[in-house]
């Protein structure tokens, strides 16, 4: 967070169709989940901000909630990259002018594709361009694609933009290859691919206090359900609280060392003694250290974490 000097809000913000003003003009849309805003993501954004304001109109990013595949294949959420706050700031931070979150009901799911370009793009958000990926699909059981949206586009009076998928060394960025990056603990390539770090966010809550009684004082952060969260050990990143960007040694894990059997995300912020119970923070991860190991006391506990305290500092500057 701190220093960025990103916009904080955004022009709009709406949850469900029903929200979208009734004066609402022509615009220029993007639609997805967009969960993590990685590059392939913000390539479409981008997009649809430049092609707006080239046409003097207003972008708006369509997403929905929860993630289809929650209510199309019950029990696969996938692991969620961004909760839907963040995903608002990011897309801010691209410069949208508006920010739709339409919930994935039954009812959107029966949507033919016709009816979902009619009753979406064109009777509610008045579509001027829509702005996909070239492997976007849509309308009942995806039936769908970029041709499909084309052509209802030239019976429905709206233009499309299909843009390729960005990859590098031959690896396409996509929320799948990120999640499997997070899974193993790979936070460089994962950063690659979100084109920043990874980061979860929570309210930080009372843990067992056991980092206190051993001198590292850790905040634990409390997510919500089917957050990303990396693999188990111990990070190098960051902690992030309002304007604050604070270097922090990350465990993640069930402390083995104790027996534990609660998988936590636990952050040691350096140089910083203060109370941060009750705070909505954002943890970021930049290397993984080491994987969570158990040790046969106390005393070999300390001295690693002391290593891990050093490797932190040398690590982010």
């Amino acid at each position: 967070m701190g220093g960025s000097g990103r916009r904080l809000s955004i022009v709009e913000r709406w949850r469900g169709l029903e929200a979208v003003p009734s004066g609402w003009g022509r615009s220029v849309v993007t639609i997805g989940v967009f969960d993590g805003v990685h590059r392939g993501h913000r390539q479409l954004i981008e997009r649809a901000v430049t092609v707006a304001r080239e046409r003097r109109l207003r972008s708006v990013v369509v997403t929905f909630d929860p993630h289809p595949s929650q209510l199309v294949r019950p029990g696969s959420h996938p692991a969620a990259l961004t909760t839907l706050e963040r995903r608002a700031e990011l897309v801010a931070e691209l410069g949208a002018d508006a920010f739709c979150v339409i919930p994935f009901t039954g009812e959107l799911a029966r949507m033919n594709p016709a009816e979902f370009a009619h009753e979406v793009l064109v009777d509610t958000l008045h579509a001027a361009v829509v702005v996909v990926g070239a492997n976007f699909t849509f309308g009942y059981k995806a039936e769908g694609d970029l041709d499909t949206l084309r052509t209802l586009g030239t019976r429905f009076g709206f233009q499309v933009e299909g843009l390729d998928l960005i990859s590098d060394d031959g690896v396409t960025f996509s929320s799948t290859y990120i999640r499997s990056c997070i899974d193993a603990g790979d936070m460089e390539a994962a950063a690659a691919a979100l084109g920043r770090l990874h980061r979860v966010d929570g309210v930080v809550v009372h843990g067992d206090k056991r980092g206190r009684e051993l001198g590292f004082p850790t905040a634990n952060v409390s997510c919500a359900e089917h957050t990303a969260i990396p693999a188990d050990g111990v990070y190098a990143g960051w902690f992030s609280l309002g304007d604050r960007r604070l270097r922090a040694a990350i465990s993640v894990g069930s402390n083995p060392t104790f027996s534990g059997r609660v998988r936590t995300v636990e952050a040691y912020v350096l140089d910083i003694s203060e109370d941060f119970y009750g705070y909505e923070v954002g943890v970021e991860f930049a290397h993984r250290l080491r994987g969570m190991e158990r040790f046969d006391g106390i005393d070999a506990l300390i001295v690693q974490m002391d290593a891990d305290v050093a490797r932190t500092r040398e690590l982010l500057g």
